[in-house]
C-alpha cells in the first residue's frame, strides 16, 4: 500500500437508469470529486492508478457504474476488497426506484430502457434489476429517489458522503450604483439612505475599509439598525440554501459611488458571516474606479 492509495476517497455510484446518477455524479463535483461516466472495466483499475501519480495526485474520485457494465459487475466485489486492502477509503451508493415510478420517468421522457431497446420499459427494469442486485446488497448507502426531486437527492448524497449538508458559498460584492449594478445578484440592498461620509472633509478620500469611516457607516442609529436586519436575514436563508443545495448566494450592497458605505457595510458582513464559519467571497468592485475618479476630479481643479 502507497501512500497515495491510503489518501484515495473512492465513491462508486450505481442503480436503476432513471433513479438519477446523473444528478448524483453532479452532487459530488460540486463536493470536489474528480467524475467519470461510462468508463469501460477493464480500465477502471488503471484510471485510479494513474489517479495516485498525477501531480498533484486526485484523491477524490467518483465513478458511475451501470448495468450494461457487465463484465465489471461480477468483479465489481472483489475491486472493493481489494481497494479496501490497499487502503483507499470506498463508498457505494445506490440509487432505487420504485418500477412505477421509474416507468412514468421513462415515459415522459420517451426514451427508451438501455437493457430493452426493442422490448417494453418493465422488461429492461427487471433485468437491470437482477444485474445489479449484488451491488445493491454491497451499497453503503441505498436512497430511494422515487419521492425527490434533484434538489432534495442532492441534498441526499451530500449528506450521506459528507455527513451535513454542503454550505452554500456567500459571494459578497460592494458597488456603488452611479456605475451600474453588478449581473447574477440574487439579494440587493441599497445603502443611500444612510449618513455618508463622503459629505465629511475629513472623511472624503478614504474607503469604507478605513476604521473611522466604517465606524461612521456603522455605528449611526440607522446603520446599526439597517447592519443588524440584512444579516438577520441572511443568517435566515442560508440554512434553507444549505438544505436545497444552493451552491452559491450572491449578495450586491450598492451605494452612490462604491467607496464608503456599501465598502463598510459589505466587509462587516464578510466579517460576521466568517466568524460563523461560512465560506466567503469579498469584492469591492468600485473602489478602485472611486479612486481613480477623486484623483482626475483633483487634477482638473488644478
Amino acid at each position: 500500500m502507497t501512500d497515495q492509495d491510503a489518501d484515495q476517497n473512492i465513491v462508486f455510484v450505481s442503480g436503476l437508469s432513471g433513479s438519477g446518477k446523473t444528478t448524483a455524479m453532479a452532487a459530488l463535483e460540486d463536493l470536489g470529486f474528480y467524475c467519470v461516466d461510462n468508463l469501460p472495466a477493464k480500465l477502471t483499475g488503471q484510471f485510479l492508478d494513474l489517479c495516485t501519480k498525477t501531480t498533484p495526485p486526485i484523491g477524490k474520485i467518483a465513478i458511475a457504474i451501470d448495468a450494461r457494465e457487465a463484465s465489471f459487475l461480477g468483479y465489481f466485489p472483489t475491486a472493493i476488497f481489494e481497494l479496501r486492502e490497499r487502503g483507499a477509503e470506498v463508498e457505494v451508493i445506490f440509487l432505487d426506484c420504485s418500477n412505477a415510478v421509474l416507468e412514468k420517468r421513462y415515459r415522459e421522457t420517451r426514451r427508451v430502457h438501455p437493457l430493452s431497446p426493442g422490448g417494453s420499459v418493465e422488461e429492461g427494469i427487471e433485468k437491470e434489476r437482477e444485474l445489479l442486485a449484488d451491488i445493491a446488497r454491497l451499497s453503503d448507502f441505498a436512497i430511494d429517489t422515487a419521492a425527490m426531486n434533484v434538489h432534495q437527492l442532492k441534498e441526499a448524497v451530500v449528506r450521506n458522503i459528507i455527513g451535513t449538508h454542503k454550505q452554500t458559498i456567500v459571494n459578497l460584492v460592494s458597488f456603488g450604483f452611479r456605475h451600474g449594478n453588478p449581473h447574477n445578484l440574487e439579494l440587493l440592498f441599497d445603502l443611500r439612505c444612510l449618513p455618508n461620509p463622503y459629505f465629511e472633509e475629513h472623511l472624503r478620500a478614504k474607503s469604507g475599509m478605513e476604521p473611522d469611516v466604517a465606524q461612521y457607516v456603522l455605528e449611526s442609529e440607522r446603520g446599526a439598525n439597517m447592519f443588524k436586519r440584512i444579516l438577520d436575514l441572511i443568517d435566515f436563508l442560508l440554512p434553507l440554501y444549505d438544505e436545497e443545495g444552493k451552491a452559491y448566494l450572491t449578495v450586491g450592497v450598492g451605494c452612490t459611488g462604491g467607496m464608503h458605505r456599501s465598502v463598510a457595510v459589505a466587509s462587516a458582513l464578510a466579517e460576521s458571516l466568517r466568524g460563523r464559519g461560512r465560506t466567503l467571497n469579498l469584492e469591492h468592485r468600485d473602489v478602485s474606479r472611486a479612486d481613480a475618479e477623486r484623483t482626475f476630479d483633483a487634477g482638473s481643479q488644478l
